[in-house]
């Protein structure tokens, strides 16, 4: 199996349809089953790190795929009691705003609203990531990301169509924190990282010292496949549970419709991929974190197409012309 895999890596690299990608892990009952490591220039957050040597303790951006965590993160602190469930009012959450929340039209929105990237407010990020005119990197320049993110204009009635949106899940890192008393990392670190075995992490900051609940994780893969497998076990890790059966369900219960045809949950996708149900996490530059229920596999990926039209195509190539051959 390994063999053929590395084969077929070999032959795709060769070929110029997996340029870029950085690692590979790919995990079964909590067992590594496949692993792929190379080289490749990195950023963190941006910045620029050279060319890396990736091995399997390297921690790597995993930029988006870290709203898929964070919503991890919160049904924990749900189950805790200590974050609003998903059906309250979501300015109630935030009182230093008193006259956004006497906008009737604002008032209507929920947690859910967040949890589904459908606030119905302004938010662009279709635009370069170097660029303030992009609304995740205008709400990291913002005086306060919160009131920028709330007071964006009304575009539509909430929950009436998914819009990709980071300051969505910005509101839930602060609802964590808030409820937890605990900035994210630390509370994310003693509820999830801890009883996985994941002891090695970053989660980078802006100015303002808020860790990004929404770009801001690095993870090795290995660790990154690990917290995949949690969610095939739905939430039980070494005999022990992490997350509640009932949350790894509802966030993965599709709600609204992506604009290129997916399903979306509680920030996760929901899709297929050659006949197989796949759940995922996805971040820039071809991070992907993909469960594959039907095959009880978890696969993390990491590359390092940062900003490319393309990116897309490196992890998706390497799951259905690598791995899924591998495995099948």
């Amino acid at each position: 199996m390994t063999t053929d895999f590395r084969e077929r890596l070999a032959e795709l690299r060769q070929a110029g349809q997996i340029d870029g990608l950085h690692a590979v892990a790919v995990v079964r009952d909590g067992q590594i089953l496949l692993e792929h490591y190379g080289a490749g220039r990195d950023f963190s957050w941006g910045k620029p790190l050279g060319v890396v040597e990736f091995g399997p303790e390297t921690l790597h951006d995993i930029r988006s795929v870290t709203k898929s965590v964070t919503a991890l993160v919160y049904g924990i602190a749900m189950h805790d009691g200590l974050v609003p469930s998903p059906d309250e009012p979501l300015l109630r959450h935030f009182p230093q705003y008193p006259k956004l929340a006497a906008d009737p039209a604002r008032a209507r929105l929920t947690v859910e609203h967040a949890l589904t990237m459908s606030l119905g407010l302004q938010w662009r990020e279709d635009l370069p990531y170097n660029s303030v005119a992009n609304d995740e990197i205008a709400m990291e320049f913002a005086r306060d990301r919160y009131r920028y993110i709330l007071s964006r204009p009304i575009a539509e009635p909430p929950g009436t169509r998914w819009n990709y949106c980071g300051g969505a899940t910005a509101l839930l890192g602060r609802l964590i924190a808030e409820g937890t008393g605990r900035p994210l990392p630390q509370y994310a670190q003693v509820t999830l990282f801890d009883p996985l075995g994941i002891g090695d992490f970053e989660w980078m900051a802006g100015a303002d010292k808020v860790a990004s609940a929404a770009s801001g994780l690095r993870l090795a893969p290995r660790d990154l496949a690990r917290i995949g497998n949690l969610v095939l076990a739905e939430g039980v890790w070494d005999g022990h549970r992490i997350v509640t059966a009932d949350w790894i369900r509802t966030m993965l219960e599709p709600r609204l419709q992506t604009e290129w045809g997916g399903q979306y949950g509680y920030q996760w996708y929901l899709e297929s991929v050659a006949g197989h149900r796949l759940l995922a996490g996805m971040g820039n530059g071809g991070q992907r974190l993909f469960v594959l229920p039907g095959l009880n596999l978890a696969v993390a990926i990491t590359a390092g197409n940062y900003d490319g039209p393309e990116q897309w195509r490196t992890p998706l190539t390497v799951l259905e012309h690598a791995i899924l051959p591998a495995v099948g």
